[in-house]
C-alpha cells in the first residue's frame, strides 16, 4: 500500500513533503522538469515505503494512505499512479 496525495495539495504544492520523504518517492519536486505543469505534487506508489513522515509534515492535509482516502477523493489514486506510468513511458 502507498500513500496517496488528494485534492487539498491542487495549488499549493507545498513541498514540506518531498523534504522528509526517505525514498524520494514524492515528484516534481521545484527543481524538476514539468513541476510548473502540474496542479500538485504525486507519490510514486511503486517506491513509497509507507513510512508516514510526509502526512506528518502536510500542511494541508492532503496525504492519505491508499485505502483511508475520502470517497470524493478516491480518483486521485489513480491520478498519482497514472503520472507515474506516464514519467516511465
Amino acid at each position: 500500500m502507498a500513500y496517496v496525495i488528494a485534492e487539498p495539495c491542487i495549488g499549493v504544492k507545498d513541498s514540506s513533503c518531498v523534504d522528509v520523504c526517505p525514498v524520494d518517492c514524492i515528484h516534481p519536486t521545484t527543481t524538476e522538469a514539468g513541476f510548473d505543469e502540474v496542479d500538485q505534487l504525486f507519490i510514486d506508489p511503486a517506491e513509497c515505503i509507507d513510512c508516514d513522515a510526509c502526512v506528518e509534515v502536510c500542511p494541508v492535509d492532503a496525504i492519505f494512505p491508499e485505502d483511508e482516502v475520502p470517497p470524493e477523493w478516491q480518483h486521485f489514486t489513480e491520478i498519482n499512479a497514472a503520472y507515474y506510468r506516464r514519467a516511465r513511458a
